[in-house]
C-alpha cells in the first residue's frame, strides 16, 4: 500500500528570545573585528539594538547584514574614522564625521550637544559626512537621560526614496525626526518618526515575513494604495507622506521632510536629496546614503532660566495627559515613548524576541549560541 503524500509543514514563525546582554556584546565583538574601537564599537551595538529593545524592529539587527556590514566591508564607511570640528562657537559646532558609523557618531554627537548644553542653555552639533545612525530616538534619548530636552534630525545624503506630492521622481529621502524629554519615572517622552508616513525597514521587514503593509503607506505612480511590501523594491510603489492625500493634509508630512532636510543637511553641508541630478531619477528609488547630515540640538531650560525645575514641570505635564480619561471601553491615554519603556524593560528582563530567520543569520554569523 503506498503511503500518503506528506502533508507540508508550515514554517515555524515563533520568535527566539536572545538575551540583550548576549546580543549587545556579540554585536560589540563583530563591530570591533571590523576596527571599530572598543568603546564605539559598543556603543554601536547598544545603538541597533535599542531598535530590538524597544520594538522598531525595522531599525534593530534586521539591518546588520542588510545595511551595516555592507557599509564597512565596501569601504563606504571608515571603521577607524575619528570625526574632525570644522567649526566651534561654544554653543553650537559643525563636524565632519569623515564616513564613521553612525550608529556611534551620532551618539557621541548628541553627548558633546549635552557638554555644550550645560555651560550655553543650548547646545547645537551639525554632522555632514555620516553614515546610517540608526533610531533617531537612541541618540535623542541620551539628552533626556541628562535632563535636557533632545531634538534629532537626519536627512538620506544622496539618497532619494519618496517623491514630492504630484511629482514623479523621487527626491527626498524618509528624513526621520526625534524629540526627547524627561517624563514620567522610567518612562521619558519620545517622538521617533520618519516624515513618510512609515521608514523603508518597515515595508521590508513586512516583506521579508511575507505580511502585507497597511493600505495607506505605499501607492502606486496613479496615487493608489498598494499593500504588497515587495512592489517598493520592485519599483512599482512608493512610500506616502505622513498626511496620505491632499485632502488628509499630505503638505504636512512634504513639509516636515523639506524641513529636516535644511535642518540636517543644508546646515551642515552634507549632501542634499533634491540636488540637480535627482532629475536624472526613473521615479524608482535612486542615489546612495553617502554624506549623509544629522542635527544633534540638546537644550538645557534650567541653564536658560535659573531656578527652573524642568523635572517637576514635565512630571506635570505627562502626568495630567496620562491622566486624561479614556473614551468608554478605550486604554489609557498615554504618550509617545511610554510603551517603546515598557517594552524595553519587559525585554531586558526576559530577552528580545528575534524572528527565526533572523535569529538563524545571526547564528550563521557566530553572533549567537543557543536561543534563551
Amino acid at each position: 500500500m503506498t503511503a500518503p503524500p506528506a502533508r507540508p509543514v508550515a514554517p515555524d514563525h515563533t520568535p527566539v528570545l536572545v538575551g540583550h546582554e548576549e546580543l549587545r556584546d556579540a554585536l560589540t565583538g563583530l563591530f570591533a573585528g571590523h576596527g571599530i574601537p572598543a568603546a564605539r564599537a559598543r556603543l554601536a551595538a547598544e545603538a541597533l539594538c535599542h531598535g530590538d529593545l524597544t520594538g522598531q524592529d525595522s531599525h534593530g539587527v534586521f539591518n546588520l547584514t542588510r545595511l551595516y556590514l555592507p557599509l564597512l566591508e565596501s569601504g563606504r564607511c571608515d571603521p577607524r574614522a575619528e570625526p574632525r570640528t570644522l567649526t566651534d562657537l561654544g554653543a553650537c559646532a559643525v563636524v565632519d564625521a569623515r564616513r564613521a558609523l553612525g550608529l556611534w557618531a551620532a551618539a557621541e554627537a548628541m553627548d558633546d550637544a549635552v557638554a555644550r548644553a550645560a555651560r550655553h542653555g543650548i547646545g547645537l552639533v551639525s554632522v555632514r559626512g555620516a553614515t546610517h545612525f540608526g533610531c533617531a530616538g537612541f541618540h535623542a534619548l541620551r539628552a533626556a537621560r541628562a535632563g535636557m530636552i533632545g531634538v534629532v534630525a537626519s536627512n538620506c545624503g544622496g539618497q532619494r526614496i519618496a517623491r514630492p506630492p504630484g511629482g514623479a521622481v523621487a527626491m527626498l529621502g524618509t528624513n526621520p525626526l526625534s524629540v526627547a524629554a524627561p517624563a514620567l519615572d522610567a518612562h521619558p517622552f519620545l517622538l521617533d518618526m520618519s516624515t513618510t508616513v512609515a521608514p523603508t525597514g518597515r515595508v521590508r521587514v513586512a516583506a521579508r515575513r511575507g505580511l502585507p503593509v497597511p493600505a495607506g503607506w505605499l501607492e502606486d505612480a496613479a496615487g493608489a494604495p498598494v499593500t504588497d511590501p515587495h512592489a517598493f523594491d520592485r519599483g512599482e510603489a512608493f512610500l506616502r507622506w505622513l498626511g496620505g492625500t491632499a485632502e488628509t493634509g499630505v503638505h504636512k508630512g512634504y513639509g516636515l521632510g523639506i524641513a529636516v532636510e535644511l535642518l540636517a543637511a543644508v546646515v551642515s553641508g552634507a549632501a542634499v536629496g533634491p540636488a540637480p541630478d535627482a532629475l536624472d531619477g526613473d521615479g524608482r528609488p535612486h542615489g546612495s546614503d553617502d554624506d549623509i547630515g544629522f542635527l544633534l540640538l540638546a537644550i538645557a531650560p534650567e541653564v536658560l532660566r535659573p531656578g527652573a525645575d524642568l523635572a517637576a514641570t514635565t512630571r506635570s505635564l505627562f502626568g495630567t495627559l496620562v491622566a486624561c480619561p479614556p473614551v468608554p471601553g478605550g486604554e489609557p491615554v498615554r504618550y509617545p515613548g511610554w510603551w517603546e519603556a515598557e517594552r524595553a524593560a519587559e525585554r531586558r528582563l526576559h530577552g528580545i524576541p528575534l524572528p527565526p530567520h533572523l535569529h538563524a543569520e545571526l547564528a550563521a554569523l557566530g553572533l549567537l549560541g543557543g536561543a534563551r
